[in-house]
């Protein structure tokens, strides 16, 4: 409802519906300090009347407010993209920035529109309405499939694609980038080669692949902040293609980082290693949360419990669940044939975390940072194949990989 205003300021102010003398203010144009000429009303009909139209004024405004707030010439791309912050899990978005306890330094930032996929690429089924009809109702969820050889060679292109398209990301991390140029980077690299981007909708997820930078864990969205010199960044990228999915993630260095961010990364990365060096026939999956857990705790870091690695194939997620944590309750034994992810996320202070209001980004509890790595593997008769192994290609961003 419009509130009275002071007559003397107004008297010469023209309705902005009809023209007549105005007397009347809309309430949320004097709270965001918009001009008087638009925003005067003679009648609180005319000022009823005119809202459907008039109240994109306030959505505009709210808008240049954030691109104001944002660093460099970003400022024309938010207004005039529609960059909003995500909120409810991906299902809606707000021109404020949300209110929360921030952890760290980090807050969230607006993010882009939704990215196009051609028509003639293969699509899961969450693709248009966001929510998946044949993973959450699976005897998948409880069983663990042994592949067959003809799903094993999908998995094997399909991983490979996946391997390249994290390649091509890596090559484009440096200060000053935003993830969300990450993104789009994954987004092209994916369609070009004939796949879909998993994470795009799924379960409403906005974008087509995760970057997790600094205190975020993982299931970061890619937007607006520029990447500054120091930070670290993870990007977890999930391709479908044939019909099956191949997952994998790094985390990289942006610029020259400090020494504790390094032995973090590092630390990260061998946990992955030593857990896929036992992984064989008979093995038990609870084993690995040993393994990951011993390496961390040596090094004065800590495992994330909220998350864990997952079987996959066919479908994005399924069985069997691979907990990174010691005196876990993982059931089964690995066989020939099995697919699944080993993915730990190992923090600098406490494994605790939180998440922010856009329902995915999970962050460190006490705002230190995280780092991850994620492999999709292949038990075989004597052992494993890492389908997404790094390629003779793939950049040569960690100094202890001679």
């Amino acid at each position: 409802m419009a509130g009275e205003s002071d007559a003397s300021n107004i008297a010469t102010l023209l309705c902005a519906r009809c023209e007549k003398p105005a007397h009347l203010q809309c309430p949320k144009c004097v709270e965001l300090k918009l001009p008087r000429e638009g925003a005067s009303f003679c009648t609180q009909d005319c000022f009823k009347a005119a809202w459907s139209s008039h109240k994109s004024v306030h959505v505009k405004a709210q808008l240049s407010s954030i691109a104001n707030s944002l660093p460099g010439d970003q400022n024309s791309d938010l207004i005039s993209q529609g960059w909003l912050y995500c909120v409810k899990k991906g299902q809606a978005r707000t021109a404020k920035l949300p209110h929360f306890d921030w952890t760290g330094p980090l807050k969230q930032y607006p993010i882009s529109t939704k990215r196009f996929v051609p028509a003639e690429i293969e699509k899961p089924d969450w693709a248009i309405d966001g929510t998946p009809k044949i993973e959450p109702n699976s005897d998948l969820q409880h069983v663990v499939e042994i592949k067959t050889p003809e799903q094993i060679q999908r998995m094997r292109e399909t991983c490979r694609i996946a391997r390249e398209v994290l390649d091509a990301a890596a090559r484009v991390i440096r200060p000053g980038v935003t993830t969300d140029e990450i993104d789009r980077v994954v987004h092209e690299a994916t369609i070009a080669r004939g796949g879909y981007p998993s994470p795009l909708n799924y379960y409403f997820f906005p974008k087509s692949c995760c970057t997790s930078v600094n205190e975020v864990i993982c299931h970061g969205i890619p937007d607006a902040r520029k990447l500054e010199d120091g930070d670290i960044v993870n990007v977890d990228v999930t391709v479908c293609y044939k019909g099956c999915h191949g997952d994998l993630n790094e985390t990289y260095f942006v610029g020259n980082v400090d020494e504790a961010s390094l032995q973090l990364v590092k630390c990260t990365y061998e946990c992955l290693e030593k857990a896929i060096a036992i992984v064989k026939p008979g093995v038990r999956f609870r084993e690995i949360g040993e393994i990951v857990n011993r390496h961390a705790t040596m090094s004065g870091l800590s495992v994330v419990r909220s998350y864990c690695g997952h079987g996959i194939g066919d479908l994005f997620h399924c069985a069997p669940n691979i907990p990174h944590y010691a005196r876990n309750k993982a059931v089964g034994v690995m066989k020939a044939g099995q697919t699944f992810t080993i993915e730990p996320m190992i923090n600098a202070g406490s494994w605790r975390d939180r998440t922010w209001p856009d329902g995915w980004a999970a962050v460190t509890a006490d705002g230190k940072r995280s780092a991850q790595f994620e492999h999709t593997l292949l038990v075989t008769e004597t052992g494993v194949e890492v389908l997404t192994a790094r390629l003779p290609s793939s950049p040569q961003v960690y100094p202890w990989i001679k």
